[in-house]
């Protein structure tokens, strides 16, 4: 009796094996559905984060934004910073392009633009500057800031750094001077609004950093 229990259930595994290779899509759809509940808290954590307006963010208040249950977040953050910092990182990479043209300049044009028109889009702007305010106050969220800041500025560099390797920059440049000139025109618009953050802003930074303004 155990023995034919057994082929059962070696029968039965055969049978769902047989019937996963038969309809190869479902694996495809789980994979889909993963894909949408990881975007799906990854967006509700930026919007959290603009509307918060200095109230607590938690695992529990992202998992309701999102729809889903906090262990579903827990699989795959630690915590709520490891969320934010995603979050902000993913819609960074969705709206500043990480560009090779072959060319320093249409590279550092390309990606100089991204982050001044990106960064003003909702709700990217707001959750930047709720980041910004609330970091003055908040460790967790300071620290938050400054690993961001620096995978942008890291992203930055590396461009300049790849010019330099083609000769399109001279070999005495400091690349860590020109990324401060870059987010600095940045943060200070950003924040004071006292000018514009637009492609013709852009246009000249790139040439004034590259020394052709």
């Amino acid at each position: 009796m155990e023995k034919s229990g057994t082929q059962g259930k070696d029968s039965g595994a055969q049978g769902n094996s047989t019937g996963a290779q038969g309809n190869p899509e479902r694996p495809h759809t789980g994979r889909r559905r993963n894909e949408a509940t990881h975007q799906a808290i990854l967006d509700a954590a930026v919007k959290l984060l603009a509307k918060s307006a200095g109230a607590p963010i938690t695992i529990d208040s992202i998992a309701r934004a999102a729809g889903v249950g906090k262990q579903t977040v827990y699989r795959w953050w630690p915590s709520k910073g490891a969320v934010l910092l995603d979050a902000l990182l993913d819609r960074s990479q969705q709206e500043v392009p990480t560009p090779d043209t072959g060319t320093l300049r249409e590279d550092l044009r390309a990606v100089i633009a991204g982050t001044f028109l990106g960064a003003q889009r909702s709700p990217t702007a707001p959750a930047l500057r709720t980041l910004a305010r609330e970091a003055a106050r908040d460790e967790h969220l300071a620290e938050l800031m400054r690993e961001f800041v620096s995978r942008r500025r890291a992203a930055v560099r590396e461009i300049l750094e790849r010019g330099r390797d083609r000769g399109e920059l001279a070999a005495d440049a400091d690349p860590d001077l020109m990324v401060d000139q870059i987010f600095g025109v940045f943060w200070y618009r950003f924040l004071l609004g006292h000018a514009p953050l637009d492609r013709q802003t852009a246009d000249r930074l790139t040439d004034s950093i590259l020394g052709r303004g």
